[in-house]
């Protein structure tokens, strides 16, 4: 797989010598009109890749603000299907921002794998992230998502050695994600030194690029590992962003959609700043 619409992101970017913003929001959160107007505008608030999470009652790699946004979004009336039809409306207005689709493998499994893969690809999902299955079980999905034509993008952690290294990037397409910090998503901040220190080393195994996220709040921190990294994914923040925006009642206002973009603005200028200034 060499021609996916996150290949050519990427492919772009580093033609234009800067990393990509890599923004994740859960899909049906607070609700799914809410939802479908914050996917609308992120690209022009500029984002370069969109990561929906699909809710799953037991996110156990996500932190406090994402299984939260999970449970509205669940509450609200997400589905596995619903997500989808989300992805092709977004899709009637935008044909080119990479769509990556992160989360768990019981709704796929129950939804079935060739009916999902087969509808996701129709949809116009690029890629997959399912953070709990293992290379060790790349039959399962990994290797029927590839053949379909969505990249299969797996995560490395500070934990995984030069040993695990290959196995978890032998059949990973599109980019990699690496979890800059132990534990769960938005709880700590990641150190920049031992970021660089961990990008080099996946390098020297992979020519894919390299996205690092996990506890990504600011601009500053953007732009900081923005100067090392491909690309830089924020989620915690975002969906923080949502739930601040809420009534009292966990509803949309008039501030939901303003105020997810205008961090998106601010850590879209962190992210160009950082190229910028490594070019000087």
């Amino acid at each position: 797989m060499s021609n996916t619409r996150i290949d050519r992101r990427f492919a772009a970017l580093k033609d234009e010598g800067r990393p990509a913003l890599v923004t994740f929001v859960t899909a049906g959160d607070p609700d799914y009109d809410t939802s479908l107007a914050i996917v609308k505008a992120l690209p022009k608030a500029g984002a370069d890749v969109i990561e929906l999470g699909m809710p799953f009652s037991d996110p156990m790699a996500d932190g406090p603000a994402i299984q939260a946004s999970g449970l509205r979004a669940l509450r609200a009336g997400q589905t596995l299907a619903r997500t989808l039809e989300l992805v092709r409306s977004f899709r009637a207005t935008d044909n080119d921002t990479p769509i990556v689709l992160m989360g768990y493998y019981n709704p796929i499994y129950s939804y079935g794998n060739e009916r999902f893969l087969a509808e996701a690809h129709e949809a116009g999902v690029d890629g997959l992230i399912v953070v709990d299955l293992p290379p060790e079980e790349d039959v399962e999905l990994c290797l029927p998502a590839l053949k379909a034509g969505l990249n299969f993008i797996r995560l490395a952690t500070p934990t995984t050695d030069d040993k695990r290294l290959p196995a978890v990037l032998a059949n990973t397409s599109g980019f990699v994600y690496y979890v800059s910090i132990l534990g769960i998503t938005g709880t700590a901040a990641p150190d920049a030194t031992k970021v660089v220190e961990a990008v080099t080393r996946i390098k020297r195994h992979t020519i894919l690029p390299v996205a690092v996220g996990f506890g990504v709040r600011s601009a500053e921190q953007a732009r900081a590992l923005g100067r090392v990294a491909d690309g830089v994914v924020v989620g915690s923040a975002l969906v923080s962003a949502v739930k601040d925006s809420l009534d009292v009642d966990n509803r949309a206002t008039a501030r939901t959609v303003q105020a997810v973009t205008a961090l998106v603005a601010e850590l879209a200028g962190g992210v160009r700043a950082a190229r910028a200034e490594a070019a000087e």
